[in-house]
């Protein structure tokens, strides 16, 4: 890589960031397109997170991705935010023109791909269980919401942040879609869906974000958590005989989405998925 003063860049800002594989996949892209440009990952605390943005403005980046735990948040700092991604109430990728930062979401979009591609699952007309209401689940619930799904449970330890995002999934699509739900193993099995969305699995040890005994043969598990690619919640799903889905793909085609914003051009997916699998 021959980085100069041409040399255009683009970020992550996370809180941890030290998992991500989004460099991997972007640079790849860039280098096999021949774009003078390299992604960076920055560990970014909540308490500096305006400098961070603000960041993006002085030092000329072209972009950035914004991931845990940042995506609503980051909106404050922004000067535009696109319809979707305001009705979501989150931000995953932030694009500097001339020093005006507009912010996207790709993750809903990202996810429904990866559903279709990855686990032959269409959500419309079918039963989704939620887990989580930050940014990550705000996204996702949207896109299943938008995508036809029958009814969408969520849970999530934040009474008030679970009741906004019901509240909001079922305005911005004009109907009951979304309920607030209980956190019920017998509840959970009826599901065809399962969807974890919060960061439970990132590092060893953490606890199931649902009970044991929720998982049944026919159903789909789906964990956005990526790294590692076989998380306690998807191991158990296995065992039962549901069919388990991490999150490589959302964050392969969120990152397709994001980068056509960036440069206006539509990146090599199988290169990208190729570096994120090391291959």
């Amino acid at each position: 890589m021959n980085i100069t003063g041409h040399t255009k860049v683009v970020a992550i800002f996370g809180d941890p960031v030290e998992h991500t594989k989004s460099p991997a996949m972007h640079n790849a892209a860039f280098a096999d397109m021949g774009i003078d440009a390299v992604y960076v990952p920055f560990h970014v605390r909540p308490d500096a997170l305006g400098a961070a943005v603000n960041g993006i403005r002085a030092m000329g980046f072209a972009g950035a991705n914004i991931t845990v735990p940042h995506k609503e948040r980051v909106m404050e700092f922004l000067d535009f935010v696109d319809d979707e991604a305001k009705k979501m109430g989150a931000v995953n990728t932030v694009v500097n023109k001339d020093g005006r930062l507009t912010g996207y979401n790709t993750d809903g979009r990202g996810f429904i791909k990866s559903l279709k591609e990855d686990a032959g699952f269409d959500p419309k007309g079918r039963r989704v269980f939620l887990c989580g209401a930050g940014g990550a689940a705000r996204g996702i619930g949207f896109a299943l919401a938008l995508a036809g799904a029958r009814r969408i449970y969520l849970y999530d330890i934040d009474g008030p942040k679970l009741s906004r995002l019901v509240m909001d999934i079922n305005s911005a699509v004009g109907r009951e879609a979304a309920r607030t739900s209980i956190l019920d193993a017998e509840f959970i099995k009826a599901a065809d869906l399962v969807v974890n969305a919060t960061p439970l699995g990132m590092h060893e040890g953490d606890p199931l974000p649902v009970p044991a005994g929720a998982f049944r043969v026919g159903q789909v598990v789906y964990d956005a958590v990526y790294n590692p690619p076989m998380t306690a919640t998807l191991k158990a799903a296995k065992a039962a005989g549901a069919t388990p889905v991490n999150g490589l793909g959302m964050l392969l085609y969120q990152g397709v989405l994001a980068f056509e914003y960036w440069f206006g051009r539509t990146p090599p997916a199988d290169v990208m998925k190729k570096a994120l699998l090391g291959v």
